[in-house]
């Protein structure tokens, strides 16, 4: 009877039944990056922005993804406004070979130093990435590309691509893009607003 003479009570109980669970869903996220956190960030890591920012963003990405390369100009609008930002690329190619092809090939340019230029120019080729066009940005980039071609191959790529793959999973991170901002974890392609609003929360929270 009460449902008939007011349905927004049923409204309203689906609304707050969907706050909980996206309550509960930050809470575990945030428990499983302060668990993640000593493996969160690596050596090995390529970075972008300033090595020696005072926040970092952790960001998991496929080069093929449309939603990554979506995300690029957000990202470059926030390191030219914010220059204490450590920004750490997890390369994660769950979208197929011509992902992981993409991937082994920015991580051979890294031991030439060109990890970021390279990315630079993957990001933008057609998503059917071949070795063809990877060796061809190569050359344009004044890369050794015989060089990147045999690294490439090296078992030492593959461990971190699986290395990525753990941590991803660990983090329960469902798909591509998603960003750690302090114990934050934000899934999908966010606007240059929210990444900001995140970056002043994960300071703040350092304080």
């Amino acid at each position: 009877d009460a449902l008939k003479r007011d349905p927004s009570i049923l409204r309203d109980a689906v609304v707050a039944l969907q706050s909980d669970d996206g309550e509960r869903e930050k809470t575990a996220s945030r428990a499983a990056v302060v668990a993640a956190r000593d493996s969160l960030v690596t050596p090995n890591d390529p970075v972008g922005g300033n090595p020696r920012g005072n926040v970092t963003i952790v960001e998991f990405f496929d080069v093929r993804c449309p939603y990554c390369r979506k995300l690029e100009p957000e990202m470059t609008a926030l390191l030219a406004a914010d220059h204490d930002v450590r920004l750490v690329y997890k390369d994660l190619p769950i979208l197929g070979a011509a992902s992981v092809l993409g991937t082994k090939a920015l991580l051979a340019a890294q031991k030439q130093n060109a990890y970021e230029k390279l990315r630079d120019a993957v990001m933008r080729l057609p998503p059917d990435i071949t070795r063809a066009a990877l060796e061809a940005e190569a050359k344009k980039l004044g890369l050794d590309s015989a060089r990147l071609l045999r690294d490439m191959d090296d078992p030492s790529i593959q461990q971190r691509i699986d290395a990525n793959l753990r941590l991803a999973q660990r983090l329960n991170i469902q798909g591509t893009p998603a960003m750690i901002v302090g114990d934050a974890l934000l899934p999908g392609a966010v606007d240059t607003a929210e990444l900001k609003q995140a970056v002043v929360e994960a300071r703040a929270a350092k304080k």
